[in-house]
């Protein structure tokens, strides 16, 4: 995942959840999300941390994938729900967002790098 914007990688692996059962599932089950991986889940407006067992961050994108909203450590059992113009989400380990300087209206592309 490559923030456009600022022209840095923002996460160097990143699996995509396309179908309802990936987008449904998304990280529960795991223990933790290792460094420099994430989670894109598309349409993904909102999301819940229902029993998740660690902290995420939450980077919502609109349908043209600029930052709306960055949802910093998101605890388990937290929600966030229905950001307004959010299409997309990236979930990254907590504190990468920062990490990675993903702000507000940086356009993030899925991309190879290397």
């Amino acid at each position: 995942m490559v923030n456009r914007t600022r022209g840095t990688v923002a996460v160097e692996r990143c699996r995509v959840a396309r179908s309802i059962g990936d987008r449904t599932v998304g990280l529960l089950g795991t223990s933790n999300l290792p460094a420099g991986e994430g989670l894109w889940i598309e349409r993904s407006p909102s999301i819940h941390m229902f029993f998740m067992r660690y902290a995420i961050d939450a980077v919502f994108v609109d349908r043209d994938r600029r930052v709306v909203r960055v949802a910093e450590r998101l605890r388990p059992w937290r929600i966030v729900a229905w950001v307004r113009g959010a299409r997309d989400c990236l979930e990254l380990p907590a504190g990468a967002a920062r990490a990675a300087g993903i702000n507000v209206g940086d356009e993030l592309r899925l991309e190879p790098i290397g």
